[in-house]
């Protein structure tokens, strides 16, 4: 395999979706004295609303259980808005943190022990950013520190003893500036609580490893300069590439992995060292594989054909991992949203064919093998990197002669109701020579030096439509499969409902915007239900994950005690309204529900204030923090 042709495919693991156990009590036992297992469902208790649609206004989610209070990361503000929530059927506004630095945005907070910790984000996001620490009762500011660019997501070791930030490291709108993405480590010093030592465990030693990274299946392709050509030669450093994104820590405080979202792989940090042990990275989920099949098109009249897809394959793309320890090992979840690079896409130098305006990844099946070639979308969608390569593309015929492709002709496969809708990333998966430069092909096919078409072996395609359980080595025990997909067709032998009554059918609106109204199938081209959100919550004996669908809604729920064989256990979308459109009738806001899930936090029992485990979602698109309980079934 070639370094440029990333064919690492991760299979399957086989899905265990065979219902629940009944549950009559949490003191249950078997005649051993363990806790007979429950099943468990959601209802919505309250929220907030803060009346803002599709501004961020409620995106990451913190609890306080010494003061009952409801942290939510509010991007529209730039602020943390704080929420009373002792009465959880009707959290209170109480006031807003507001970050100490001028001109930035708050995004992302954490709680532990009596400590607010907030990831602050500079202007330009480009610049080094802070992590601030807040006495959580009285919010005063206790201390701050320099981060890197773009702090992403902030979280506390469980010992209490380290703050830890991703730096995503963005690029800018034009790719000019593509700083380095790392993790930033600072010591809670417990007698002041202050910060201690400020360390940072970056990728740079990585960088002589860019070509076995490659074929191991790491995604690094951003340009290194956007003025040069785009090709092998001209690809950024593993450290620039990087872009870290949401961290989860081992029980013992330890050790973390971090999802390195764009790049389709996970960090391992030492958290001693400060150092980045590891990159894991997570292969491609093969949708020609039984079990794991997509719906790939947003036009096909009404119907639902959730099928085997050979020769296309999913980039698992995690966003929020979280991780929990069974039998002393360490286990990470993770939600397998996707997410594509595209800077300078509202540029419109940039699709007039200059490439020094910005990168652009995605590109539609239809028109990378459409026969006219590429040109035809000059000025509309081309990226001018693409343009640069070849003037057009073909399928492999060995893969694709399922859906009509032939040696010089993609056939059917680039009809709006097979593949051609499906979005993918024209960067990964056409045939390469020994130096990562693309082999050409003739108009008949044949591999020629004198030819202009690329010839795709595979399509990526962005995320997983499903969430995954990993090993401590990045190695797949389990993935869902086409499970969420099937479910909210109503595929599946378990009943779908939307709303918080639960009465409307999901297949009516599967796979529907979460800013549009009532698009049936909008979604199924680009990542189908999009998976964000996750939050892992114990309950007696048992771990339970809680998975946010961004752009469908609502929160899939599993019993992921044994890593091997999750169990489904409810699904709750309380969106409301689902034909309401907000774009011309924002006043109706307050009757649409709950609308995006950005970020979720679970609470225990021991720690609620109705002595009951809440679910805590913050809703991007509504701007709605909801409160749901996790009731016993």
């Amino acid at each position: 395999m070639n370094r440029w042709t990333l064919t690492v495919v991760a299979t399957a693991v086989a899905v265990s979706l065979t219902g629940c156990l009944d549950s009559s009590s949490d003191n249950d036992r078997d005649d051993n004295g363990v806790s007979a297992p429950i099943a468990v469902e959601l209802t919505r208790l309250g929220g907030y609303a803060t009346g803002e649609f599709g501004k961020s206004a409620a995106e990451i989610p913190a609890f306080d259980p010494v003061n009952q209070q409801i942290f939510v990361v509010n991007a529209l503000s730039g602020a943390v808005d704080v929420l009373d929530a002792a009465d959880p059927a009707n959290p209170v506004y109480l006031r807003s943190l507001v970050a100490r630095v001028d001109n930035a945005t708050v995004n992302s907070v954490a709680w532990h022990d009596g400590l607010l910790a907030v990831a602050v984000e500079a202007t330009p996001k480009t610049s080094p950013g802070t992590v601030e620490l807040y006495d959580a009762t009285t919010l005063e500011l206790l201390d701050s520190a320099p981060v890197g660019a773009l702090p992403d997501m902030v979280t506390f070791t469980p010992d209490g003893r380290h703050v830890l930030v991703a730096n995503e490291g963005e690029p800018n709108h034009d790719y000019s500036q593509d700083p380095e993405g790392s993790i930033t480590l600072v010591e809670i010093l417990a007698d002041a609580n202050r910060f201690g030592a400020i360390r940072t465990a970056g990728f740079a030693q990585f960088d002589d490893q860019r070509d076995a990274l490659l074929t191991a299946g790491v995604r690094l392709f951003g340009p290194a300069d956007n003025t040069r050509p785009y090709g092998p030669d001209n690809i950024a450093s593993v450290a620039r590439d990087l872009e870290p994104e949401y961290i989860t820590v081992s029980a013992d405080s330890r050790t973390a992995w971090v999802a390195l979202q764009e790049n389709n792989a996970l960090a391992r940090l030492d958290i001693a060292s400060a150092t980045v042990t590891d990159i894991l990275p997570l292969g491609f989920k093969d949708y020609g594989a039984e079990g794991n099949g997509i719906d790939a098109s947003d036009e096909e009249d009404g119907l639902i054909r959730i099928e085997p897809r050979p020769g296309v394959v999913g980039i698992y793309h995690p966003d929020a991992i979280s991780s929990y320890n069974v039998d002393g090992k360490t286990y990470i979840v993770s939600a397998n949203e996707g997410d594509a690079r595209a800077w300078g896409e509202d540029d419109d130098a940039y699709w007039a064919g200059d490439a020094s305006k910005g990168f652009v990844e995605e590109f539609r099946v239809k028109h990378l093998v459409h026969s006219s070639g590429f040109g035809r979308r000059a000025g509309d969608d081309l990226p001018p990197q693409l343009a640069a390569l070849a003037d057009g593309a073909l399928l492999n015929p060995d893969t694709f002669s399922y859906c009509g492709a032939t040696v010089a002709d993609p056939g059917a496969c680039r009809d709006d109701d097979e593949l051609g809708r499906l979005n993918i990333s024209w960067v990964n998966g056409y045939r390469q020579n020994a130096d990562g430069s693309p082999l050409l092909f003739d108009a008949s096919g044949v591999a020629n030096p004198a030819g202009n078409l690329l010839m795709y072996d595979q399509l990526y395609s962005y995320g997983a439509r499903s969430f995954s359980i990993w090993d401590e080595d990045g190695a797949l025990v389990w993935d869902s499969g086409d499970f969420f997909e099937r479910f909210l067709a109503n595929q599946t032998e378990h009943d779908c409902q939307l709303r918080a009554a639960r009465d409307i059918p999901c297949d009516l609106y599967f796979n529907s915007g979460h800013d549009e109204p009532g698009n049936l199938d909008s979604r199924s081209d680009a990542k189908g239900p999009e998976p964000e959100g996750i939050a892992l919550g114990r309950i007696n004996d048992q771990t339970f994950a809680f998975i946010g669908l961004e752009r469908m809604g609502g929160v899939m729920v599993f019993d992921i005690t044994d890593p091997t064989a999750p169990r489904f256990q409810d699904y709750l979308n309380t969106r409301e309204d689902w034909e309401v459109d907000l774009e011309v009738n924002p006043e109706l806001l307050a009757q649409a529900g709950d609308l995006g899930p950005e970020g979720l936090v679970f609470v225990a029992a021991g720690d609620s204030p109705n002595g009951e485990p809440l679910l805590i979602v913050g809703n991007e698109v509504s701007g709605t923090t909801a409160i749901y309980q996790v009731n016993r079934r």
